[in-house]
């Protein structure tokens, strides 16, 4: 299976590409690391931000100020920017907590964001790649849009529906010579605690399950500590660099166990097997 996961720690040298990659997201974490690794390999990388203050530090071709949540601010964007060869909408926001428990509000505000935001990206960007018959549409998504973890319900959908408009995406404009990847990575240690709506409480009645949904994450990572968002931006450039990349690319070794076993049970089998991940006992 197709991963970063071997790819942490090594010396590449790159040949200079000369192509445009535009990327959202880029105040922290995987968006910031993507853009250090595709602008390593050659790329002129357009960096943007909601805050364009948090990019002062990033040394790319060009920083901008995006709000994907907003139509005007993407227009404006287009217009400035013009057409790219690579687009990597990450941008996102998490929510996590019992579906009973978490405001709708919060859920609107991660559909805005993870999937809305992600469609209006696409939608300005696109028609260029399929007027040029080239061009790489890169969504990530998450390996809770592989498997509803609990307590994250809400989050999953948003990345369930951002599967679904990729994998038709595939269909609709492969064709035309346009690509589509999805990264699914698994935990990554981010900073992307500083955009979460995070509901769970350390009280009620879905603290038990909180409790062990937490040791179980320990199980899936094997005792180590989640990879950096590094190893993130390395599936990408690498996935960037194939002829016939794969629709999905688990990045992880917990995003490609859960990939993998997902893929080899039927339901029944694979709630027998999270049930006893989770140690239930109801």
């Amino acid at each position: 299976m197709f991963s970063g996961t071997s790819l942490r720690h090594r010396t590449t040298i790159y040949a200079m590409t000369n192509k445009k990659a535009l990327i959202t997201g880029c105040s922290t974490g995987i968006g910031r690391a993507t853009a250090l690794e595709l602008t390593k390999r050659g790329y002129d990388v357009v960096a943007t931000a909601r805050r364009l203050e948090s990019l002062v530090d990033l040394k790319v071709a060009q920083t901008l100020a995006l709000d994907v949540d907003s139509d005007a601010s993407v227009t404006s964007a287009l217009q400035e920017v013009g057409p790219v060869d690579v687009l990597v909408n990450n941008a996102g926001f998490g929510i996590e907590g019992a579906i009973e428990d978490v405001p709708l509000d919060d859920v609107r505000r991660a559909f805005e964001t993870n999937f809305f935001g992600a469609a209006r990206m696409v939608q300005a960007f696109l028609p260029a790649m399929r007027e040029r018959g080239s061009g790489t549409i890169v969504n990530i998504a998450s390996v809770a849009g592989i498997v509803a973890p609990p307590l994250g319900g809400y989050y999953a959908a948003t990345k369930y529906a951002l599967e679904a408009l990729s994998e038709s995406l595939s269909f609709e404009v492969g064709h035309f010579g346009v690509k589509v990847i999805v990264i699914e990575p698994g935990f990554i240690e981010t900073k992307f605690s500083s955009n979460l709506a995070d509901h769970r409480g350390g009280t009620g009645p879905y603290a038990p399950l909180a409790t062990k949904w937490e040791g179980a994450t320990t199980t899936l990572q094997g005792g180590q500590e989640s990879p950096g968002p590094e190893i993130v931006a390395l599936a990408i450039g690498d996935a960037l660099a194939l002829e016939t990349p794969p629709l999905r690319i688990p990045v992880g070794s917990d995003a490609e166990l859960i990939a993998t076993t997902r893929a080899a049970m039927n339901d029944q089998d694979f709630e027998a097997t999270m049930r006893q991940v989770l140690q239930f006992d109801w």
